[in-house]
This record gives C-alpha cells, sequence and structure tokens, in this order.
C-alpha cells in the first residue's frame, strides 16, 4: 500500500543458514546500513577537526573547542568536579545520537533512532555506564542496601524505579523521533501527489521549513535531551549523601 512504507522493515537472518528463524535473531538492515553511515560521518568530522585544530586562526579550532568547553562545563557543573571519562561519555552519547538523528538530511538515509531498537540500545547503555560508576563510588554493599532502604520490602519499587529510566529515555527518544520521521514521510506524499502542491511547496520554501525543523531541530533537541537526563541520571547515581542533602537544602 502506498505511504505504508515507513512500517516496512527489511530483515537479514544470518543464522537462517542454520535453520534459526526466530525474529529476535533478525537484524534491520536499513538501521545498520544508516548507523554506519552516521559513524562515517561521525569519523570524517573528527578527522577534519584533527586537521584543523592546530591551525590557531581556523574557524573550525574555534567551533570544536567552544563544543569541548561548552560540555567540559556542563559536566563539572552537573558532577561538582571535572571528570575526564564522564565528559567522554556524555559527549560521545551526544554526537553520536544528534548524528543518527539528523543522517536523514542525506538523500536516501534514515534515522537510525526511529528504530526503537537503537533508542533502547542507547538506553541501556547509559543505564549500565550510571550503575557501573554508582557502585565504584559507593561500594557494593553501599549500592545493594540502597535498594532496601528505609526497609526491606521497598526493593521492587527501588528497582523497577532503576529500570524505569531505561524506558523513560528510550521511549521518549524513540517516540519522538518516530513522530518526526512519520509527519515528514506524510507530508513528502501529500506534497509530492500533485504537481500543483509540490510547486507550492518549492516556492514557499515550505519544504525546507519542515525538513529543518522535523530532521535538524527536534533531532538536535531529543539529542540534547537525552544526554541531560543521561547527565542527571548519573549525578544522582555517583552523589554522596552529603551532597544530595546540601542540594536539597
Amino acid at each position: 500500500m502506498k505511504g505504508m512504507d515507513l512500517f516496512e522493515v527489511k530483515q537479514w537472518r544470518p543464522l537462517s543458514y542454520f535453520n534459526v528463524e526466530h525474529s529476535f535473531f533478525a537484524l534491520n538492515t536499513e538501521t545498520i546500513i544508516n548507523t554506519w553511515i552516521a559513524l562515517a560521518v561521525l569519523l570524517t568530522g573528527c578527522v577534519i577537526a584533527y586537521r584543523f585544530i592546530p591551525r590557531k586562526q581556523s574557524l573550525v579550532r574555534y567551533a570544536v573547542l567552544s563544543f569541548v568547553r561548552n560540555f567540559i562545563d556542563l559536566c563539572t557543573q552537573a558532577i561538582g568536579t571535572f571528570s575526564l571519562h564522564h565528559t567522554i561519555f556524555i559527549t560521545s552519547i551526544f554526537l553520536f545520537i544528534t548524528l543518527c538523528n539528523v543522517v536523514a538530511i542525506i538523500p536516501f538515509t534514515v534515522e537510525p533512532t526511529k528504530d526503537i531498537n537503537t533508542a533502547l540500545s542507547m538506553g541501556i547503555l547509559s543505564f549500565l555506564y550510571i550503575q557501573w560508576y554508582a557502585i565504584r563510588s559507593h561500594g557494593p554493599v553501599a549500592y545493594i542496601k540502597e535498594y532496601f532502604t528505609p526497609i526491606f520490602i521497598m526493593f521492587p519499587l527501588h528497582l523497577v524505579g532503576k529500570l524505569s529510566s531505561v524506558v523513560s529515555i528510550s521511549f521518549r527518544l524513540f517516540g519522538n523521533i518516530f513522530g518526526g520521521a512519520t509527519i515528514t514521510h506524510i507530508y513528502s506524499l501529500v506534497i509530492t501527489s500533485y504537481w500543483w502542491t509540490e510547486l507550492l511547496g518549492i516556492i514557499t520554501g515550505l519544504n525546507i521549513i519542515i525538513v529543518l525543523f522535523f530532521i535538524l531541530f527536534e533531532g538536535l533537541l531529543q539529542a540534547f535531551v537525552f544526554t541531560m537526563l543521561t547527565l542527571t541520571y548519573l549525578a544522582i547515581a555517583i552523589s554522596t549523601e552529603h551532597e544530595v542533602h546540601e542540594g536539597n537544602l
């Protein structure tokens, strides 16, 4: 059916040669290809930045240093102290999700983050990183003890609360990107249905506005929201009881 290709999933089943046909082992080829395209763009940007950073009068050097400085300040203010590991992780998440969100501006590509698997994997990665550093900051015993405070019957609620953060940030990213992709796809079908609507869109520049909003602006916004939520969860997880008490005051 025309217009339903947005919901079609091209799958690759590598284990089918061994008679394993379960959908759990199926790979979304479109998501994989577009993710690698986003990574290629990221790698190209890193190479360009590396080439221009030594040039003191370069505009690229100024832009890169300003970007890095802003994220250092952001992470330092949220965590309370500078941490190279946390700054690298948070900055990497922002760059990767941003490129996955806006890669659709390249012809014949789509956003990998409109696939729930990509969004969920980023949420799980963020969750595991936060829990790992929470254990390192408080110790295994203190970390486990938090699940049973103030009384042991609170364990299920604390566990659900921890896991809900994965669902929250993952589905927020997936929902907004998939919704934007759906609206853009429907608009493209409408605008190309008749020659006069396509001509009107070109003349008024409405096509460009729609693309810029739902791909660039929405993509940057959702990447920033995901990054800030991850940074907030991380700051809360590694903060000591004394720091939390001072923050509440």
